[in-house]
């Protein structure tokens, strides 16, 4: 059995100012900053001792991952990157509706089932290399949300979603080749 712990990045300006953020970037606040680095501190007490660190190809991510474990080597993979919002790129997030799961399509961005596929591929190449047990990742709260959803077969309401650097656990199981959700854990 192998363990994936996967956080999502810092708070950054765009999630200050409710505008969505997908595959676009905007920079951590001094409060994203600040709390990955009280993240950071939780890492060090933390049971887990890490084999391999990666993270989505976006800088809010690879930002996170550089705050909670400094000069550690990491991978950056595009598999693990957010949602594409399309054309609602950058905009006001009251302009999203509420079941977000296909609506983006029509507009040049992903679903959720697309993001799950591109999410669970990357995890599994991950997973099955040799030299894997304990997996560190970051990633984004839209991703490992649709993510959740293919494994659960449902919303996980009663998670509340996926807040800035909480870390949600999954188990890789070598012999069935699955992914299973575990936990979700608050390292601030």
């Amino acid at each position: 059995m192998k363990n994936i712990y996967m956080m999502r990045h810092g708070e950054t300006l765009f999630n200050v100012q409710g505008r969505t953020q997908g595959w676009c970037d905007s920079p951590l606040t001094e409060k994203g900053i600040a709390d990955a680095k009280k993240a950071g501190i939780f890492m060090t007490n933390f049971p887990v001792s890490f084999d391999h660190f990666y993270t989505s190809t976006q800088e809010r991510a690879s930002d996170t991952l550089e705050l909670v474990f400094p000069e550690v080597q990491y991978e950056r993979l595009k598999g693990l990157k957010e949602l594409n919002f399309g054309q609602f790129e950058g905009h006001p997030q009251y302009l999203e509706v509420r079941d977000k799961s296909t609506f983006f399509k029509q507009f040049g961005g992903e679903s959720f089932e697309e993001v799950a596929d591109r999410m669970l591929s990357a995890l599994t190449e991950i997973c099955q290399r040799d030299d894997t047990q304990n997996i560190f990742c970051v990633s984004h709260g839209a991703s490992t949300w649709s993510l959740l959803i293919r494994l659960l077969g449902r919303r996980p309401v009663e998670l509340g979603g996926i807040h800035n650097l909480e870390m949600i656990h999954f188990t890789y199981n070598e012999e069935t080749k699955k992914l299973e959700f575990k936990e979700k854990i608050s390292t601030i």
